[in-house]
C-alpha cells in the first residue's frame, strides 16, 4: 500500500492506492473492497498509484495519481471519479510536465486543483481542462514537489516541500504562497543545512502551526 485516505464526509468510505498500480475502494469501513483500476482508461498497467485524495465536496468524488517513472515512463497520468470508480476521467492536459507526486482539491472552490510533479507545481480553475505552472521562482529546475497542503483557515495558502536529494542537492526547499502561487515566499529559518524536506502540514485546529519532515 503506497497511499490511503479516508473522506471527510463519511468515515465508512476508504481509498487505497498500491504500487501495483491498483486503485481500491471501501463503502463499508473495510469489510468489503472493490478494485477500481480496470475502470481507468489509458494507465499503464502496474503503474504505482502515488497518491489519492478524496473531495472535501461528495464522498464517491476522488482524484488519484500515478508514477510510472520505475519503467522509464515519464508522463503525468492524474484521474478523477464521482462515483466511487466506476468510472475514471483523465485531468491531465497540455503542458503539464513530469510524472505526477501529489494532488489537492481546493476547500471553497471543487473545480481549483494543484498538482505536484516531478518537476513543478501546476494550478487549475476548470477542473483539469487547463494547467498552469506556478512552481516558485526560487525553486531550482527539475526538483520533486513531494507534497502539497493547503490551508484549511485561508483560502489561497497553501505550503510546498520539494527536494533535490536525488541530484545531489540535499537542501531544504519550503515555500509559502498567500494569493494561490502568484508569489511564495520560502520558509526554511531554523532548518539546518543539507536537510532536505519531504512533507509539511499545517495543523488543522491552529494557523501558522506547521509540522515539517
Amino acid at each position: 500500500i503506497f497511499t490511503i485516505t479516508e473522506s471527510s464526509l463519511d468515515e465508512k468510505v476508504i481509498w487505497v492506492g498500491t504500487d501495483d498500480g491498483n486503485v481500491q475502494v471501501t463503502q463499508d469501513g473495510g469489510k468489503t473492497w472493490s478494485n477500481t483500476t480496470a475502470n481507468i482508461s489509458g494507465l499503464p498497467k502496474n503503474t504505482w498509484c502515488y497518491h489519492i485524495e478524496a473531495s472535501v465536496f461528495d464522498k464517491g468524488t476522488a482524484y488519484a495519481v500515478f508514477d510510472g517513472h520505475t519503467q522509464n515512463d515519464q508522463n503525468p497520468y492524474a484521474y478523477k471519479t464521482t462515483d466511487f470508480g466506476k468510472t475514471w476521467t483523465n485531468i491531465i492536459s497540455e503542458g503539464v510536465e513530469g510524472f505526477a507526486r501529489n494532488i489537492q482539491e481546493d476547500y471553497v472552490n471543487p473545480d481549483l486543483l494543484f498538482l505536484g510533479t516531478e518537476f513543478g507545481l501546476y494550478i487549475t480553475m476548470d477542473g483539469g481542462k487547463n494547467w498552469k505552472d506556478i512552481t516558485p521562482k526560487e525553486l531550482p529546475k527539475y526538483s520533486r514537489i513531494s507534497i502539497i497542503d493547503e490551508s484549511k483557515h485561508n483560502p489561497g495558502t497553501l505550503y510546498l516541500a520539494a527536494n533535490r536529494y536525488q541530484v545531489d542537492d540535499r537542501e531544504p526547499y519550503v515555500f509559502k504562497t498567500t494569493d494561490y502561487g502568484k508569489t511564495w515566499t520560502k520558509i526554511i529559518t531554523g532548518i539546518a543545512p543539507g536537510h532536505f524536506a519531504r512533507a509539511i502540514r499545517e495543523d488543522h485546529i491552529r494557523p501558522g502551526l506547521l509540522f515539517l519532515a
